[in-house]
């Protein structure tokens, strides 16, 4: 595994579709949940996805390819900046149906990339390192726990 790269899975006892629907919305991931919309993105939008916790994040939709892909990239090392190429990373969210379950799987790169000290990087890195099994459980959890 690169050291620049996370990547992250997890398998949810959902059908790809119900999957599909949060992982579409942009900034799902750090958003509470009161704050989504219910609407998928579309290539090129930009939102602030906003956390009672950790704040706000601009998130801008960079690839969509229902109901199997996504990425996004987000300033999470920079919230509250708009999203530019040296100010964010790129997540990436890919679904694989199991049966009538599905294995949901992140990537997420580009800190060395990020415009910012190498301490702010590292920083970075590590805290989203830490921070992903965290979403991913929770993700898991809403979907699980959801009939739609």
């Amino acid at each position: 595994m690169n050291a620049e790269v996370i990547e992250r899975e997890t398998l949810i006892e959902a059908p790809l579709e119900r999957v599909w629907t949060l992982v579409a919305e942009p900034g799902f991931w750090v958003a509470d949940e009161e704050n989504l919309t219910g609407n998928p993105g579309q290539v090129g939008d930009s939102v602030i996805a906003r956390s009672a916790k950790w704040g706000e994040f601009p998130v801008r939709v960079e690839k969509v390819q229902p109901p199997t892909y996504v990425a996004y990239r987000w300033a999470s090392a920079f919230g509250g900046d708009t999203v530019s190429e040296d100010n964010s990373t790129l997540v990436e969210f890919t679904l694989i149906a199991e049966g009538d379950k599905t294995r949901l799987r992140v990537v997420e790169s580009g800190f060395e990339a990020l415009a910012c000290s190498g301490e702010r990087r590292t920083q970075a890195f590590e805290s989203n390192t830490q921070g992903w099994p965290q979403v991913l459980d929770g993700v898991r959890s809403r979907i699980e726990a959801s009939s739609v």
